[in-house]
């Protein structure tokens, strides 16, 4: 059945072609398996509760009738504005609005929370541009520039908010644009799109554009909403949609709610926040989290942008789903929330999860995958200028930038058929990585380091866990040994000048190449520890390398203009005194990348990278595949052309 929406309806119908609907919502109570809602163009200024499922083989549907011209959206517009002194205006509003959840008295806080001033989430946009929150009338005044943000010149917009009685009173300076002329909106609701229960499935959204909502900060041991969410269900898609202006997440592919474990050490202080995550892990087996009943989503061809925490958000929810084509750009550019949860994609537990063919830029951090990353692939995605930029200052609690990375996850972790280009390229604070086909102009950061805990001179190893295959049940549980790892056909090159004279175990470490894992021993050297030859190994001779690194291996790799190839690497290709060219160009929407290095490069060729020749992450002891567990062979490229008999480094096949 057809169900249709119209918001400039003269009046509420039944959701016939001729006497539609005039709110989302009221589709979303009735419709069932099988069912489209058509949504025509308009501003739909309502949060949407889908309550039933539909099936694998009839989903629900919505529907916006034009791309994009089907606005969802969290906030309202005010007109009401009196002139307060100065560019400062004034307006109240009355509580009634918020429906019980005021997003100006709700504080942005929560488990691994950082950033030391106090934030809202709430917020006032002016034509679409969300304004900075300061914490007093004076400041508000003051307009002063706020260094963290990285559009500084905007930074001078501002807005102070409390509440008075029944009313919250808003002060906004608006730079000499008289408010009542212009667009302004405050976030009311907390998300636009997303079941209230749990295992609603089945569902589909096209086409929308979604904006504004008040979203709270989403943890990994907490309830995590965004605004768009599947909320703890199985078989989303989220396709052509443009996701904007989210005070944290656009997306949440997230967790649970469990009262007994959200913001656990937040709340009750005595158990720290990483072994809340540990629960977490274990309390999803009695929420359904299960390979058949959570998870498998697609998010695809979606614009995510200037939302405030992360692109897309998820804990265990995002199990077995496929991120492709999207653009994912400008998140956590305004600085004024910070914490260890922020990124363009920032997913824990990406059991199986493929993140394909996006583009991501100008983000805080560009993906990062936290725990569990076992099985997920990154492959031809485009990432650059995921990097504070000159005239901005970190924030102080904020997080540190790079495209890439992996944290406390045992693999397989593949990332294959990338182009790296900010000035941090890798961050590999884990295990269990293969790291092929892929260009590379920044660094690769905190090896050996950010894994463990330093308390009171004693080290807390942080245990995470590792999945039966292709699973969600847990398998076990192990510390962080580093290593492990596979470095094949790549390019290496020192774009960026070296500045500083951080350690490797720096995420500001800024030397290219392999060379950090030069301490690292070989396949051949590590196994050779063991006494395999032994038919009764001796327990007390075996701890040390029980407990020592992992092997690494590299090979095919190409370094240039001074990035360090890891010293027990055979074939290689070196050059480091052609100077290298890099651009990436943008014509009429499309990026192209002008490059002297398959000049350089001449006739260096390499073998074909397997599954086989990458073999299996030693803890779980899982390959390097699909996850359908059928092999991978790289004859593939960033494009999808295929690689002949042999192959050259990088990306590209030719």
């Amino acid at each position: 059945m057809k169900i249709y929406v119209d918001a400039s309806a003269r009046c509420d119908g039944d959701g016939s072609e001729f006497r539609p609907f005039k709110r989302i919502n009221e589709a979303a109570k009735i419709a069932v398996a099988g069912d489209e809602v058509l949504v025509k163009p308009g501003i739909y200024r309502e949060y949407v509760n889908p309550v039933n499922s539909g099936t694998k083989e009839a989903p629900i549907v919505y529907r916006s009738v034009e791309p994009l011209k089907a606005i969802i959206s969290g906030a309202e517009e005010v007109d009401a504005w009196k002139l307060y002194k100065g560019d400062v205006w004034v307006t109240r509003i009355n509580n009634g609005v918020f429906n019980g959840y005021n997003p100006y008295t709700t504080p942005v806080y929560g488990d691994w929370y950082f950033a030391k001033d106090e934030k809202h989430t709430g917020c006032v946009y002016l034509n679409d541009k969300a304004m900075y929150e300061v914490d007093s009338i004076e400041a508000c005044e003051k307009a002063e520039v706020y260094k963290p943000s990285w559009e500084q010149e905007w930074s001078v917009y501002k807005w102070y908010a409390y509440v008075e009685g029944d009313e919250t009173v808003i002060y906004a300076n608006f730079r000499g644009k008289d408010p009542r002329k212009e667009k302004v909106e405050i976030n009311v609701r907390r998300e636009c799109f997303m079941p209230k229960k749990e295992h609603v499935d089945f569902i589909t959204l096209s086409g929308f554009f979604v904006e504004k909502a008040a979203t709270t900060w989403a943890p990994p041991a907490a309830f995590q909403d965004g605004m768009i969410s599947p909320h703890w269900s199985y078989g989303w898609i989220i396709e052509d949609c443009e996701i904007t202006n989210s005070k944290c997440c656009g997306i949440s592919l997230g967790k649970y709610y469990d009262d007994e474990n959200d913001h656990y050490f937040t709340r009750k202080h005595i158990k720290s926040p990483t072994q809340m995550e540990r629960d977490a892990v274990c309390r999803g087996q009695y929420h359904g989290w299960l390979k058949e009943e959570i998870g498998s989503h697609t998010v695809r061809r979606c614009n995510i942008h200037d939302c405030q925490q992360t692109g897309i958000v998820g804990r265990m929810g995002c199990v077995f789903s496929t991120i492709e084509d999207n653009h994912i750009h400008h998140i956590n550019n305004m600085m004024e929330l910070g914490g260890a949860e922020i990124s363009g994609i920032k997913l824990h537990a990406a059991i199986d999860v493929l993140i394909r063919r996006n583009h991501i830029h100008h983000n805080t951090m560009g993906i990062w995958l936290d725990w569990e990353a076992q099985g997920a692939r990154i492959t031809q995605n485009l990432l650059h200028d995921n990097d504070v930029p000159e005239g901005s200052i970190k924030l102080e609690g904020g997080m540190e930038s790079q495209d890439i990375f992996i944290e406390v996850g045992h693999g397989p972790t593949l990332i294959d058929n990338n182009i790296l280009l900010s000035r941090y390229g890798l961050r590999l604070a884990t295990e269990g990585v293969a790291v092929v086909h892929n260009l590379i102009l920044g660094s690769t950061t905190v090896v050996g380091a950010g894994t463990d805990w330093e308390v009171d001179g004693r080290s807390q190893r942080r245990y995470t866990p590792y999945h039966i295959r292709h699973r969600t049940e847990v398998a076990g549980m192990m510390t962080i040994l580093h290593g492990d790892n596979r470095f094949y056909n790549n390019i290496f090159v020192q774009y960026y000048p070296v500045d500083n004279n951080e350690s490797k175990e720096s995420p500001y470490y800024q030397v290219v190449g392999n060379h950090v894992w030069d301490e690292y021993p070989t396949y051949d050297e590590w196994i050779a520890r063991f006494d395999m030859d032994v038919e009764k190994p001796d327990m007390d001779k075996l701890a040390v390398p029980h407990f020592d690194h992992l092997p690494i291996w590299a090979n095919g790799n190409a370094y240039l203009m001074g990035a360090k190839a890891w010293k027990k690497e055979t074939d290689k290709f070196v050059d480091a005194d052609t100077e290298v060219t890099v651009e990436l160009v943008e014509k009429d929407g499309f990026y192209e990348l002008e490059t002297n290095i398959y000049e350089i490069l001449g006739d260096y060729s390499n073998g074909i990278i397997t599954s086989d020749i990458l073999g299996k992450a030693f803890e779980p002891e899982q390959r390097f595949e699909e996850r359908d567990e059928s092999d991978i062979i790289f004859n593939v490229d960033f494009y999808g052309n295929h690689r002949g008999v042999s192959t050259i480094p990088g990306p590209l096949a030719k």
